[in-house]
């Protein structure tokens, strides 16, 4: 019911505009932050690998993740100072637009759930929970935005490519 609700309600859409905005709003603002002010994320790194996120007993729970840090992360941090930046941006962008919502907010929960794993938590349980109610409701957070015509646009594309390959196999 809260599902169809999601996805179908114009009420929700409206909701959902409301929230897709707010998430946008901050996605855009950090990024752009990033992008203008410069951005080194290699204290970050060392700081999530000196100080990994411990369980209750003192031990390091996400052992595999600050593995990654340690030996991909941080020796490639330069695409990581490109990646961050950029992708904060284009996720805020997205969102505001509501153009390609589902894939922004995908995106973005990635995102956080990295920033998450990292030990931050800060504003990522409230981003989180939000950005999964957006992905939830599929199309519908975007309907109030451009998806209102990318998304019919993209399905006609796509169709006509796959009736094309269709044809070309039955010949």
């Amino acid at each position: 019911m809260f599902n169809k609700f999601l996805r179908e309600s114009n009420v929700s859409a409206i909701i959902l505009t409301v929230i897709r905005l707010y998430l946008g709003y901050s996605w855009f603002t950090a990024g752009l932050h990033k992008l203008t002010g410069g951005f080194d994320a290699s204290g970050f790194l060392k700081g999530a690998i000196a100080n990994p996120v411990k369980g209750p007993e003192g031990e390091m729970v996400f052992g595999w993740y600050v593995t990654f840090l340690k030996s991909f992360a941080l020796p490639n941090v330069d695409i990581f100072n490109v990646i961050v930046p950029w992708g904060e941006t284009l996720i805020g962008l997205g969102l505001l637009l509501g153009c390609l919502t589902t894939a922004a907010m995908f995106f973005g929960l990635f995102m956080n759930f990295a920033f998450f794993l990292a030990g931050t938590v800060s504003h990522n349980p409230r981003d989180i929970f939000l950005g999964f109610i957006i992905l939830t409701a599929g199309y519908n957070a975007g309907k109030i935005g451009l998806d209102r015509w990318v998304i019919p646009f993209i399905r006609k594309i796509s169709k006509k490519n796959s009736e094309n390959n269709q044809a070309k196999v039955t010949v």
